[in-house]
């Protein structure tokens, strides 16, 4: 009996081969497999030999290898296998010795995982994890444990039908490890779940710091896979840019790193300009499509569709094609009908003529028959941005959406000019639809702003759409208004510089900045939302129980003063015109929000009585810039939200009062209301944005103290008077800013310097007619992260070497502004657009000659989306709209100045040929004697007459969707 017993016993002694590098005790420690589940592994692995007793049935009947050892030719002799050998059967392992004698087997083994096997193979629980997988993966393969292979393999394959990295909480670094030990040992199973499962969460792994450890097969494995998704085809590019720009040395051979380089670019689907050989392909390929019908693509049977696809999968959660001016409707469908329909000749057919039954529908709806093609099902996709794609269908498009996206939550659609809004009704049929964004750019004919001269409406020349709009679609206000189902669902409505109409009952943020919100819309707001049968009614003074204001978490209402004649967003079934907003309609609404978080009432009749009806306890944001509130009433609202993150109040001049010392001057030190401000800031206020003008001074930076620790941003206006001191200490007291406004201060070299030396986040830098001497040594340092640069008349030094200076210190701007540098020339266009092709918006105004000889260079800059050139030479073609807009596609706003035309006129484009353009403005001068008195051999004056321009008018033209408005302003806008 006792000689069985000993038969089924065999002793593992096991030595962790790191114990021969590492301090680890030599001496012996003893435990059996009986009880494997009570074993301490810390206390194990302090030791350096582990001697096991174990069941050698159990051992050959779990493993393979051990089978072979103890019951084949193994058991009569010695057996050895050293680490000579093992290698070559597996190259990633290292310290392998196993051998057999006398009832005993040695195993040099990393003693961890070795302990995790044997706890396995005696019927234990093991938890794989990405930090074991490898030394499990590894020791079951060569031990031969096929039920723990097999659950290792079982979580892999969890791992890739996982639906998130956070699910299995897995990091970028270990998917790498795994990745490269699949590759090393020529196993096919690992790699590929690895690259899928990278694929799928592609998003994810961009924002790990090891994303640019990943290796060049995986990321091409990767980028290649037919289950990608990315949000956009740009966040796509800046991933495989940052990764080129950290593998530099990817190969000793400059030639094979080119390839690479090319290779890996060439994942990009053509819908953005990029950098590199790829960069004029791309380009050309976007303004191909602009300039030609998609339809002619499909016509076409050798051209490859399958780029032009947006790339979506089932794992695809956003959808953003913004900016995409080539994006059409036939593209869109391309994209959600099954690839088999692009690939098949036959198939093709069917696209064509499903589009010609679109174009010539006789139902007037905008419905898509299930008949016509097979629409493919994207359950996962919640958000799609569509802004700025100009020759989109919008009505259609939302059509495709509400049949393909049924889980879609956020439509963002802003600056999209020919969209109507009567087509909102559509979005009724997506049902889970909480958030819209239709934007559009906010016209510079803002009456209480502007003088006007005259204006007329032209209608816009009705051009063949791909569809036929319903009669049914059309609605007016009222009707449009008192549907009470229509957008249940929607509680955050952006509708900035619209006048249209809309209507909600849900709704959770309003943003309606610059539009004809008025008095009426507000008594909406204040109303008490009807039930079945009944009717709205609204009391001015009496708070109602249940209306839109109580659930408003934001509201931005700035610049809606004077609205009066103009149709409103939300019209109750009253008569009469939507008033202006005025200081009644200010206090009622503000009596009633009582969940705000976000509020913007600048450029409205805000008064104190108004604000100090704010009872709000939740408000993060405020914007009160440009009214009439006081200090007091300020801190007031400020002591009841403690948690405000962002305060603007510039050109509040009655903000703070100076006070009078009793002997009829001024006190220089605080007043009590600010005072007062400063202290309920500085008590609980952790700010992150802060703009102030009037009364701010060094005393405030010292007053505010920590309350603007964290600030990121800010910006000093007018009325403000910072000292050389806290301009210097402005780094120091606010060290992660990120963008820096200053008006009317007066800054030096020394400030500017420190500024960009310590601001190494800096990302807006803007300077307007500040006083002082700055020079090239203010910009001689690298800011990366700079995207926005303004100089307003504080840089009249500038030349084109400077520009170029400025080009190789900020290589990443994306916003240009430059007033008053007389010394550039047309060289200057050249300069801009080489050293910043990316530019989104050129500001050059009385620089030079930068157009004298016309403009040429600027065109290369393709991403152009506003640009203004007046008084910088007069040479620019009278053509020179119509090539902007056809040369540009993303190019919204163009302000010019007659002087620099040099026929004296500029031709407009008609409303097909505009593609994205929706605001032109002109400005006009005149010109008028002035007397100079000049100085002849320093011996007499003697007064010279000479003509100068100066300002006469503006002449503004806005496009929508249904005219174009021609306005003459006196101002220059």
């Amino acid at each position: 009996m006792e000689s069985s017993l000993e038969d089924d016993v065999i002793f593992l002694v096991c030595t962790n081969p790191n114990s021969i590098e590492e301090s680890i005790p030599k001496d012996e420690f003893c435990i059996s497999t009986a009880e494997s589940s009570s074993w301490d592994l810390p206390t194990i692995l302090s030791h350096g030999i582990v001697n096991v007793q174990s069941n050698r049935n159990r051992l050959i009947q779990q493993s393979s290898y051990f089978r072979s050892l103890i019951c084949g030719n193994f058991s009569v002799k010695q057996a050895v296998l050293t680490a000579d050998i093992l290698p070559t059967l597996f190259g990633s392992m290292v310290g392998y010795h196993i051998e057999s004698c006398h009832g005993s087997i040695s195993i040099l083994w990393n003693l961890e995982a070795f302990i995790n096997i044997l706890r396995f193979i005696y019927g234990c629980s093991l938890d794989v994890t990405p930090q074991n997988f490898i030394l499990l993966y590894e020791g079951a393969l060569f031990f031969g444990v096929d039920a723990l292979l097999l659950k290792c393999k079982i979580w892999l394959s969890e791992l890739d039908s996982s639906k998130g990295p956070l699910s299995l909480q897995i990091q970028l670094d270990d998917l790498i490890h795994i990745w490269n030990f699949g590759e090393e040992n020529g196993n096919d199973f690992i790699p590929e779940i690895c690259t899928g499962y990278l694929a799928r969460n592609f998003m994810w792994a961009m924002s790990c710091n090891s994303f640019p450890n990943l290796p060049y097969g995986m990321l091409i494995a990767c980028t290649r896979h037919p289950e990608l998704t990315v949000d956009s085809e740009k966040h796509l590019s800046d991933a495989l840019l940052v990764w080129l720009a950290a593998n530099t040395e990817l190969s000793e051979c400059s030639s094979c790193l080119e390839d690479r380089c090319i290779d890996v670019l060439k994942q990009i689907r053509k819908k953005r300009c990029y950098i590199f050989k790829l960069a004029d392909e791309s380009i050309n390929a976007i303004l191909s499509l602009v300039k030609h019908p998609s339809s002619s693509l499909i016509d076409s049977g050798d051209k490859d569709l399958s780029q032009l696809r947006i790339r979506l999968t089932k794992y695809t959660k956003k959808v953003d094609i913004s900016g995409c001016p080539q994006i059409t409707f036939e593209i869109l469908l391309l994209s959600l009908i099954p690839c088999s329909y692009i690939v098949d000749s036959e198939l093709r057919k069917s696209i064509k003529q499903s589009l010609i039954n679109l174009k010539h529908l006789k139902q007037k709806q905008y419905a898509i028959s299930a008949g016509l093609l097979p629409i493919l099902n994207f359950e996962a996709v919640q958000e799609v941005d569509i802004s700025k794609c100009s020759r989109l269908h919008l009505e259609a498009a939302i059509e495709c959406f509400c049949k393909s996206f049924p889980a879609l939550r956020i439509l963002r659609a802003s600056y999209l000019s020919n969209f109507k809004m009567s087509g909102l009704r559509q979005l009724v049929k997506c049902s889970l639809l909480s958030e819209v964004d239709f934007t559009v750019d906010v016209s510079p004919v803002i009456p209480l702003q502007v003088s006007i001269i005259s204006s007329s409406q032209n209608i816009t020349p009705k051009i063949p759409t791909k569809f036929v709009e319903s009669e049914n679609y059309i609605l007016d206000t009222i009707s449009f208004s008192l549907s009470r189902s229509l957008l249940s669902n929607i509680t955050k409505l952006t509708l900035e510089g619209r006048t249209d109409v809309s209507a909600c009952i849900k709704l959770q943020s309003i943003l309606v900045c610059d539009t004809s919100f008025g008095r009426n819309s507000i008594l909406a707001l204040c109303c008490s939302i009807p039930d079945s049968g009944n009717s709205a009614t609204v009391d001015f003074g009496k708070r109602q129980q249940n209306s839109v204001a109580l659930n408003l978490q934001t509201l931005h209402m700035g610049g809606c003063k004077d609205t009066a004649g103009k149709r409103h967003l939300w019209l109750i079934a009253t008569s009469g015109s939507n008033q202006s907003v005025d200081e009644t309609s200010l206090l009622e609404v503000l009596s009633q929000v009582q969940a705000l978080r976000s509020l913007c009432l600048r450029e409205t009749h805000l008064v104190d009585n108004a604000l100090c009806s704010f009872s709000s306890s939740s408000l993060e944001m405020l914007d009160v810039d440009n009214t009439m509130v006081s200090g007091s009433a300020l801190a007031y609202v400020v002591r009841g939200n403690p948690g405000l993150k962002c305060l603007k109040a510039r050109g509040c001049k009655n903000l703070f009062q100076k006070e009078s010392t009793g002997k009829g001057k001024e006190s220089s030190s605080l007043s009590h209301s600010c005072r007062e401000l400063y202290l309920e800031l500085s008590k609980a206020c952790k700010l992150e944005e802060f703009s102030l003008g009037w009364g701010f001074s060094h005393f405030s930076l010292e007053a505010l103290g920590p309350a603007i620790a964290s600030l990121k941003k800010i910006k000093v206006g007018l009325g403000a008077s910072l000292s050389h001191d806290a301009l210097t200490l402005l780094p120091k007291t606010c060290p992660i800013l990120e963008s820096v406004v200053l008006y009317f201060q007066v800054i030096s070299d020394c400030i500017m310097t420190n500024i960009m030396r310590s601001l190494r986040n800096l990302q807006v830098l803007v300077l307007c007619y500040c006083l002082g001497d700055i020079s090239s040594l203010s910009f001689k340092f690298s800011m990366p992260n700079l995207r926005r640069l303004r100089l307003v008349r504080v840089t009249p030094w500038m030349t084109n070497d400077d520009l170029v200076i400025l080009t190789r210190n900020f290589v990443h701007l994306v916003e240009l502004s430059l007033l008053g540098c007389r010394l550039l020339n047309s060289d200057s266009q050249q300069i801009i657009s080489h050293g910043w092709p990316g530019l989104t918006s050129i500001h050059l105004e009385d620089c030079g000659e930068v157009t004298a000889d016309g403009v040429a260079s600027l065109f290369d800059c393709k991403a152009l989306e506003d640009l203004l050139l007046r008084h910088n030479g007069r040479g620019i073609q009278k053509n020179f709209i119509l090539d902007a807009a056809s040369k540009m596609p993303m190019l919204r706003k163009v302000s010019l100045d007659f002087c620099d035309a040099v026929e004296g006129y500029f031709n407009l484009p008609n409303y097909a040929d505009r593609c994205s353009l929706s605001i032109v403005k002109m400005a006009r001068c005149k010109t008028r004697k002035c007397a100079v008195e000049i100085q002849i051999l320093g011996a007499f004056r003697r007064p010279v007459h000479e003509e100068k321009p100066v300002h006469k008018e503006t002449l503004v033209f806005v496009w929508s969707s249904k005219n174009l408005t021609r306005t003459v302003v006196k101002e220059r806008i």
